[in-house]
Order: structure tokens, then sequence, then C-alpha cells
């Protein structure tokens, strides 16, 4: 009988071991998977703002060696990411492919113009800082006109911020429920456990004595719990490197190994705060409390 009652006992134990090692992980991740967005947020901001392109159509009598002159000097500016010629040949044949038909055709020549397509540094794409550029192009004489899309930079430029600030605020509260949630899993865990702390207390046990191996217990299982998490973070940033390899997010090796620490220490921190409250709370109380 009283074997069988051990055996109940131990999976118990076992089994409120697993549930707190899981909830422990489980926010985690979450927390993880919030940090990895926030810290990658301007990355992701840069890499849509780099997408958008500024032509700057030539005109027909500029001469090769001007539009190779440009072409070079626009590629070594501190704001351009890359600078490529598009014929009007090419870009002729790409309108006909984009429309389904060959308007050339049926105009009988071909309107369009050569062109330089621009893309930007992220840094520099805001309606300032291209209306700058613009206009030190067009100064060049053989530079019919410089286009962009306006609208287009000053909506993705006011998202970027909307979605900057609701990322840090949606990070902050989940930050503390993340805490509060891994501090009840803990306080649950050592609720079943009121009366051995009590009792330990009645025969002359120290408060630090009866913490210390509650404390150690819930920050073995902080750390495991910590390695679950870190090891679906692991398998999340392989699929977005894999999927997302534009955003290079595996590139930064400091930020990610921050991260990953990030998520180790505060797995022990809150762990061990929350078993110290949790055992001090009963400590405190009185024996009648303890059935309450």
């Amino acid at each position: 009988m009283s074997s069988s009652f051990e055996r109940y006992q131990k999976r118990r134990l076992i089994s409120s071991y697993f549930s707190v090692v899981l909830s422990i992980a489980l926010v985690l991740f979450l927390l993880g998977t919030l940090g990895l967005l926030v810290l990658n947020t301007k990355k992701v901001a840069d890499h849509f703002k780099e997408q958008i392109a500024m032509t700057v159509y030539l005109k027909e009598n500029a001469k090769e060696v001007e539009i190779k002159q440009l072409e070079k000097s626009l590629a070594l500016s501190d704001y351009t990411k890359s600078a490529t010629f598009v014929s009007k040949e090419d870009a002729a044949e790409a309108h006909s492919e984009e429309i389904g038909e060959n308007f050339m055709e049926f105009l009988g020549y071909n309107p369009l113009q050569n062109s330089i397509d621009v893309y930007l540094k992220a840094d520099f794409v805001d309606a300032d800082s291209i209306a700058n550029i613009a206009e030190d192009l067009k100064a060049k004489n053989f530079v019919d006109d410089v286009a962009y899309d306006k609208p287009l930079i000053a909506l993705l430029n006011d998202n970027i911020k909307k979605i900057s600030l609701w990322v840090l605020i949606i990070s902050g509260a989940f930050t503390v429920i993340a805490m509060l949630l891994i501090n009840s899993s803990i306080r649950l865990s050592i609720y079943a456990r009121r009366f051995i702390i009590k009792t330990m207390q009645m025969v002359g046990a120290t408060k630090r004595f009866i913490r210390r191996p509650f404390i150690w217990k819930s920050v073995r299982l902080g750390i495991i719990g910590s390695f679950v998490a870190m090891a679906g973070m692991g398998g999340v940033l392989h699929y977005l490197n894999k999927t997302f390899p534009d955003l290079n997010l595996m590139e930064d090796q400091f930020m990610v190994i921050g991260l990953f620490a990030g998520i180790f220490v505060v797995g022990i921190l809150i762990t061990w705060i929350s078993t110290f409250l949790a055992t001090q709370r009963f400590l405190n109380l009185r024996t009648d409390d303890l059935y309450y």
C-alpha cells in the first residue's frame, strides 16, 4: 500500500515538474520570438525600403560615355545600394511581357527611354533625401527626368513608425505577461508542497535552509525550459533564414547569441525570483492558513 502511494506521489511530482518546464519553455519561446521580431524590426523595414527604385530617364542624345560615367558615379555614391542600366529595348520587352502584347507593333516605334534604376540604401529612403538626390540628377543636361513613387515612400515610412511603436508596446506588455505566467506555474508547484515547507519550519529549519532546495530545483527546471525554448528558437531562425535569405538573420551572430543568452538568463531569473517569493509566502503563513 505504501509502495503504491509512493509511486503515485512520484508520478504526480514528475507530472508537476513536466508542466512547469513546459510552461517555462512555451513562454520563453514566445518571448524569444517577440525579441527576434523587435531586434530585426529595423532590418525588415530596411529590406522593404530598399525594394523601392528611383528611375533616372536619359535623353535620346545622351552619349554612351556620359551614361557609363553616371552609372559608375551612382554605383559609388553613399546613398546607392545598386544601380542598373535599362536600355529602352529591354524596357519595351519587359513592358510587352507585362501587358501580354507587343505595343510597338501597334505604335510603329519604341516610345520608351534608356534609364538607370537606382535602389537607395534604407537610410536615404525618405521624402527630403530622395528629393535632393533627384534635383542633383536632374541638373545634368543629359538627364530627362527622375521618377519615384512619392506616395508609396511616405506611406511606407509612416507605417514603419506606427508598426515599430506597436511592436515595442506589445513587447513590453508580453514581457510582463510572460513573467506572471511563469510565476503562476512556480507558485502552483510550491503550493503543492506547502505542508512540507511548514513541517520543516516547525522542526527548526531556517528559512534559508528550507528555500535552498526549492530554489535550486526551480532554477534547474528553468534551465531545462530555457534549453527547450532555445531549441525551438533555433528552428524558427533556421526556417526564417531559409525562407527569407535577403534578411540575413544569421549574419549578426552577436545578436543571435545575445538573444539566446537573454532567454537563458530570463529563465533562471524568473524562476529564482518566483520561487523565492512563493516559499517566503508559505513560510510566513500560519499553519491554519495553509488549508485555504
